[in-house]
C-alpha cells in the first residue's frame, strides 16, 4: 500500500486499503430480511468487475455518468468503478423530480446512467429525452436497460486496476456534485480527488484522538448523493470504521439501539425531530421523571456555560448522570463518541439540549464547493455556538463585509459550464496582487473568528431589507421560531415591506382552530426576545415544507426562495 502522502485519488486510497484489510468488514446493509456484510476484498473485486463492464460498454475517461441510488453497497461500488476508469460520477437524489433529472443530464452532458430501481430507470430514461442515453444500467430487473448483474460478471483484472488508479493525478475531476438549489438552479460543483483527500488529511488527527475500537461502526443515514455523506462515508471507512447503511428515517430510532454506532452524521432538521420525539415521550412519564429530566437539562447547561456548580448541584448532577443521561445515551446505542451536525446552521439551544443530556453533539461547517468539510468542533474543544476550528490545511479569513473566505486544496475547480458563477465564487483577495495566486472561495456565509473558532452568523444574500431600509437576518428569527415546541417550520418574509411576516407550519396537525391559537402564543414568546424591527407582525399557517412539494432539499434544508415564491399571494394578502 502506498504511503499516505502518496495517495493521489480516492480509488488509490480505497483499493490500496483493500489490499491491507482484505477480510475486514467494510459495509453492512439490510437485504432479504437480515443484515449482510461486505468485506474490503469483496468490495474491490466488485469494483474491478463493474469497471471492466463499463469500459466494455464504451464508458471512457472524462465521460460523465449519472448515479441515482439509495444508500447501498452498489452505490459506492459504481461510484468507485466510474472514478477508477477516469470517468466522472454525477450523483443524483432518488427523490429528484423528472425536471431535476433532466437538468442534471442536460447540464452535465452525461451519456450514461446507473440507477437502482425500475421506477428510477423509467424516470431517468424519460428525462434523457429523444436522444436517450448510450447506456442505462439498472440494479434490478428493468426492460430496456443493461442489467447490473451483467456488468458484475465482467472479468475485472484487479491487479491492473490497482496499477492504474495509483497513476490518477490528484487534480483529475472525480465527481460533479450538484448544489441543493436553495439559491437558484443547481450548479455542478467540480470536485477533484485532491479536495476530498484534503478533507481526509484534515480530520486524521481528530479521528485518531477519538481512539475508536477496531469494531467501530458508522451509521450512514444522509443520502450518498449529498457531498457531505459522499465524502464522509469514504473517509470514515478509510480509517477502519464499518459503514452501516440505514434502512431509512422510520427505522433510525430502532437502528440506533440495534447497531449501536460510534459515529453518526446528521443535519439540523434531524436533531429537531429527535428532540420533539424525546419531549413527546417525556410527556407520558411521571411528574418525578419529568422533574429529573428538567434538572438534568438545567445542570448540564450550566456546566456547558462554564458556570461552577455548587456542592449540592454536583452531587445532584452525579445522580442525574446515572438516572437520566445514561438512559438517554442508551436510546442512541450507548457507544456514540461523535454526533456530527452539518449541512446547515445548528441552533445553539438545540445542540445545548442534547449536550446537556450527555450526547456528543459536534457542529461542523462546510460547503459542497470545499470538499465539503471546512471546520469541525471536537469533543475536547467544543463550542456549541460555533462550528469549530478550520481543518489543518485550510486557510480561512473574514472579509471586510464579514464574508467567510476559504483557500486550500479542498476548494473546487469551479462550477461546470458556468464561468460567470465560477468567477464570482473563486476570486483573488484584497492584497493578493495581480493574479493573486490561489483563489479564495467566497462562501456567501457571514461569520466571525472567536478565539480561533469560526462562528457563522448569517447567509450574506439572505438578509431582508425592509421598506424602512433596515437589514434583518431571517435565519436567526427562523431558528428562534422553530425552537418553540408549537412550531415545526418557519420562513420569514418582508423584503421591501414595512414589517416582517412569517409562514409557519404547526408542530401538530391543526385542530378546529387550525392550531393558530397555540402558534400565536409561541410567536408572542419569540417576539418578546426580538428587537422592534425583527418582530413578526403578521403570520399565517401553511402546509409542511417537504421534498415532495419541492420546498425542501433531500437533506432537509428549506428552499426559502421556492417557499416565498409558492406563497407569494398568501404573503401579499397579509399586508393588505
Amino acid at each position: 500500500m502506498p504511503a499516505e502522502e502518496n495517495w493521489t485519488s480516492l480509488p488509490a486510497l480505497i483499493l490500496g486499503l483493500a489490499r491491507s484489510w482484505p477480510d475486514r468488514p467494510m459495509l453492512r446493509y439490510w437485504r432479504g430480511g437480515a443484515w449482510r456484510s461486505l468485506s474490503w476484498a469483496e468490495f474491490s473485486l466488485q469494483v474491478a468487475a463493474i469497471a471492466a463492464g463499463l469500459r466494455a460498454r464504451g464508458v471512457c475517461p472524462g465521460d460523465r455518468v449519472l448515479l441515482v441510488a439509495e444508500n447501498r453497497p452498489e452505490f459506492l461500488v459504481a461510484d468507485m468503478a466510474v472514478m477508477a476508469i477516469g470517468a466522472v460520477t454525477v450523483p443524483g437524489y432518488t427523490t429528484n423530480t423528472l425536471a431535476d433529472h433532466a437538468h442534471l443530464l442536460r447540464d452535465s452532458g452525461a451519456r450514461a446512467a446507473i440507477v437502482s430501481t425500475a421506477r428510477l430507470a423509467q424516470t431517468v430514461a424519460e428525462a434523457a429525452g429523444m436522444g436517450g442515453l448510450d447506456l442505462l444500467v439498472c440494479m434490478e430487473d428493468s426492460p430496456g436497460t443493461t442489467p447490473w448483474s451483467l456488468l458484475a460478471e465482467a472479468r475485472g483484472d484487479l491487479a491492473m486496476l490497482y496499477a492504474e488508479v495509483e497513476q490518477i493525478p490528484a487534480g483529475r475531476l472525480a465527481c460533479l456534485i450538484y448544489t441543493s438549489g436553495t439559491g437558484g438552479p443547481p450548479k455542478g460543483v467540480m470536485l477533484p480527488h485532491r479536495a476530498m483527500l484534503a478533507n481526509r488529511r484534515g480530520i486524521t488527527d481528530f479521528i485518531r484522538r477519538l481512539k475508536l475500537p477496531r469494531e467501530a461502526c458508522y451509521l450512514s443515514f444522509l443520502p450518498l448523493s449529498h457531498a457531505y455523506e459522499h465524502t464522509v462515508s469514504y473517509l470514515l471507512c478509510s480509517f477502519g470504521l464499518e459503514v452501516v447503511f440505514s434502512r431509512g428515517a422510520e427505522k433510525l430510532s430502532a437502528e440506533l439501539t440495534e447497531i449501536r454506532p460510534h459515529v453518526i452524521t446528521a443535519v439540523p432538521r434531524l436533531f429537531e425531530v429527535l428532540r420533539a420525539r424525546l419531549l413527546a415521550g417525556l410527556e407520558k412519564q411521571s411528574p418525578l421523571r419529568r422533574a429529573l429530566f428538567a434538572a438534568t437539562l438545567r445542570t448540564g447547561l450550566k456546566r456547558l456555560e462554564g458556570e461552577a456548580l455548587s456542592w449540592p448541584e454536583r452531587a445532584q448532577d452525579a445522580l442525574l448522570e446515572r438516572l437520566v443521561r445514561r438512559q438517554v445515551r442508551a436510546r442512541f446505542g450507548g457507544r456514540l463518541v461523535a454526533m456530527v451536525s452539518g449541512g446547515a446552521r445548528l441552533d445553539p439551544d438545540l445542540s445545548g439540549f442534547f449536550m446537556a443530556l450527555g450526547l456528543p453533539v459536534l457542529q461542523g461547517y462546510g460547503q459542497t464547493e470545499a470538499g465539503p468539510v471546512i471546520s469541525v468542533n471536537t469533543p475536547w474543544d467544543n463550542d456549541r455556538r460555533g462550528v469549530g476550528r478550520p481543518l489543518p490545511g485550510v486557510t480561512l479569513r473574514i472579509a471586510g463585509d464579514g464574508e467567510v473566505l476559504v483557500r486550500g486544496p479542498l476548494v473546487m475547480d469551479g462550477y461546470w459550464n458556468a464561468p460567470e458563477a465560477t468567477a464570482q465564487a473563486l476570486r483573488p483577495g484584497e492584497g493578493d496582487g495581480e493574479g493573486g495566486g490561489e483563489p479564495w472561495l467566497h462562501t456567501g456565509d457571514v461569520g466571525e473568528l472567536v478565539g480561533g473558532r469560526l462562528r457563522i452568523t448569517d447567509r450574506k444574500r439572505d438578509f431582508i431589507k425592509t421598506l424602512g431600509g433596515e437589514m434583518v437576518s431571517p435565519a436567526r428569527i427562523e431558528s428562534l421560531l422553530m425552537a418553540e415546541p408549537e412550531i415545526a417550520q418557519a420562513v420569514v418574509a418582508g423584503e421591501g415591506r414595512p414589517a416582517l411576516s412569517a409562514l409557519l407550519v404547526p408542530a401538530e396537525a391543526p385542530g378546529k382552530d387550525g392550531g393558530e391559537a397555540a402558534v400565536e402564543v409561541a410567536l408572542r414568546r419569540v417576539n418578546g426576545r426580538l428587537s422592534g424591527v425583527e418582530r413578526i407582525r403578521h403570520f399565517t399557517l401553511v402546509p409542511p415544507f417537504t421534498v415532495e412539494n419541492g420546498q425542501m432539499t433531500p437533506t432537509m434544508k428549506v428552499k426559502r426562495r421556492v417557499v416565498l415564491a409558492d406563497h407569494a399571494a398568501v404573503i401579499a394578502k397579509l399586508y393588505e
